[in-house]
C-alpha cells in the first residue's frame, strides 16, 4: 500500500508537471512559434472600428485574404491580396512588397501606389491578421518601453491585454512604429488585446483602442501553408477593362488649391436625419466647410472651436457645415453629434462630392464668399487655424 501510495503521488507529480502555463512568458514564445510556421494562409475577416462612447460600430467589413510571408520586405513582411468573396473575382487591396493597389470601380481605375509620393519612416499599411497579431507578441516580448501586460485562462482561450504607455501611439504596420506626436492627442496610451486559442495557439481576435479609434479583427476559416508566395501576382487579380494610375499623378492636377477662386461644386448630401440638405440651402454670406472623419482625433480637437463660431456670428453673415467623410451611417452622426454636444449642420458625404473637392485628408477646410467662390483652402487643425480662419471670415464679411 505504501509502494503504491508513493507510486501514486510520483504520478500525479509528473502529470502536474505537463499542465500548461498558459500565463507564462514561455506560452507566448509559444505562440510566436505557431505564427512563424505559418507562411500562407487563407481566411475571412470580418473588421469593425468605431469611435470611443459609441455602442455601434461605424464600419463592419468582411473579406476574404490571400496572405504571404514575404521575407524579402522587410518594411512589412508580407504580401496579400483582399477580396470580397473566396472566389476572388473582385479584388479590392493587394500589397505585393513594392507597391500597393486600391481599387475604384466609380472611375475604373486602379491606383499603384509605390510610396514615393509621399514618404514617410514606415509604411502605413495595416497588415493581414497573423502579420499583425504576431508583431505584436514578438514587441511583447522583446520591447523595453513602458508596458503592461495582462494574461487570463478564460476557459477555451487565453485572453491577452498589452497596454503601452509611451508618449507616443504605438500601430503595428510590420513592426511597431511609433507615430509622431500630435500635440492634439491627449492620451497617446495604446491597447491591444488578443484572444488565443488553448486547442491551435494561435490568435483568433484582436482588438486595438486608442484615443480617437476602436477597432476589432476576427477571423475565420483559415487554412495554412498551401499556398506558395512566387505563384503571387497582384496584377493577376486587376480587372482587364480598368486604367491603371500611379497615386499622386491625377492628384497633382486636380489639388484643392487649384480650385481657390473658383465656383464651388454644389452638392445635395443627407443629414444625420436622412434629409437632403444642399449647398445653395446656405443662404449667409461666408461659408464655412469642414471635411472631416468621426475617427479623426485633429477633427475631433476642431469641434469647441467650430462651436464657438457658430455662435459668434449672425447666420445671414455666417454658417459652417461639416461634411463626414469615412461613416455612411447617419445613427453614428447623431451620436457624434450628441456626444460632443454640438447643432451645427453634420453631413454624410457621397464619393461624388469627396472626388469633386478632391478630398485627401481630414480635416479639410473650405472658405467660400458670397458668390460661392472659395477664397482659402486649410489642410489640417493646429492652434493657429483658428486666427487664420476668423481673419477670413470677418474679411470677407
Amino acid at each position: 500500500m505504501k509502494k503504491a501510495a508513493i507510486s501514486l503521488s510520483v504520478t500525479v507529480l509528473i502529470l502536474s508537471s505537463w499542465v500548461e502555463k498558459y500565463t507564462s512568458t514561455d506560452y507566448l514564445r509559444r505562440v510566436l512559434g505557431e505564427l512563424e510556421n505559418i507562411e500562407s494562409a487563407t481566411f475571412w475577416t470580418e473588421s469593425q472600428s468605431w469611435n470611443p462612447g459609441d455602442t455601434s460600430a461605424t464600419h463592419v467589413i468582411n473579406q476574404y485574404v490571400e496572405s504571404y510571408r514575404n521575407s524579402l520586405d522587410t518594411t512589412l513582411g508580407a504580401s496579400w491580396a483582399t477580396f470580397d468573396t473566396d472566389q476572388k473575382a473582385h479584388l479590392e487591396f493587394a500589397y505585393d512588397g513594392k507597391m500597393r493597389a486600391l481599387r475604384y470601380d466609380d472611375e475604373k481605375e486602379m491606383v499603384i501606389d509605390s510610396f514615393n509620393v509621399r514618404k514617410l519612416p514606415f509604411r502605413p499599411v495595416a497588415t493581414p491578421f497573423y502579420n499583425y497579431t504576431e508583431n505584436i507578441v514578438r514587441y511583447i516580448l522583446e520591447n523595453k518601453d513602458s508596458t503592461s501586460v495582462e494574461l487570463k485562462d478564460v476557459g477555451d482561450d487565453i485572453y491577452l491585454k498589452l497596454s503601452i504607455y509611451e508618449d507616443r501611439q504605438v500601430e503595428f504596420f510590420g513592426k511597431a512604429r511609433y507615430i509622431p506626436r500630435n500635440p492634439l492627442t491627449f492620451d497617446p496610451t495604446s491597447i491591444y488585446e488578443l484572444w488565443i486559442n488553448k486547442e491551435t495557439n494561435l490568435p483568433y481576435k484582436v482588438r486595438r483602442e486608442m484615443e480617437h479609434n476602436i477597432s476589432v479583427i476576427s477571423v475565420s476559416d483559415f487554412e495554412f501553408n498551401k499556398l506558395r508566395i512566387e505563384n503571387f501576382t497582384a496584377s493577376d487579380y486587376f480587372p482587364k477593362d480598368y486604367q491603371i494610375r500611379q497615386y499622386g499623378e491625377k492628384g497633382r492636377e486636380r489639388l484643392p488649391n487649384k480650385m481657390v477662386n473658383t465656383k464651388a461644386p454644389d452638392w445635395i448630401l443627407q443629414t444625420a436625419n436622412n434629409r437632403d440638405f444642399s449647398l445653395s440651402d446656405v443662404r449667409s454670406k461666408v461659408i464655412l466647410l469642414q471635411f472631416t472623419s468621426v475617427s479623426c482625433g485633429p477633427c475631433n480637437a476642431s469641434i469647441p472651436f467650430l462651436k464657438q463660431l457658430a455662435t459668434e456670428y449672425n447666420k445671414a453673415d455666417f454658417d459652417l457645415v461639416a461634411i463626414e467623410c469615412t461613416s455612411k451611417n447617419s445613427d453614428v452622426l447623431k451620436k457624434y453629434m450628441s456626444r460632443n454636444r454640438f447643432d451645427y449642420k453634420f453631413l454624410l458625404a457621397s464619393r461624388e462630392v469627396l472626388n469633386k473637392y478632391s478630398i485627401s485628408l481630414y480635416p479639410m477646410f473650405f472658405i467660400l464668399d458670397e458668390d460661392r467662390i472659395i477664397r482659402k483652402v486649410i489642410y489640417g487643425y493646429g492652434h493657429e487655424t483658428d486666427s487664420e480662419v476668423r481673419t477670413l471670415i470677418n474679411s470677407l464679411i
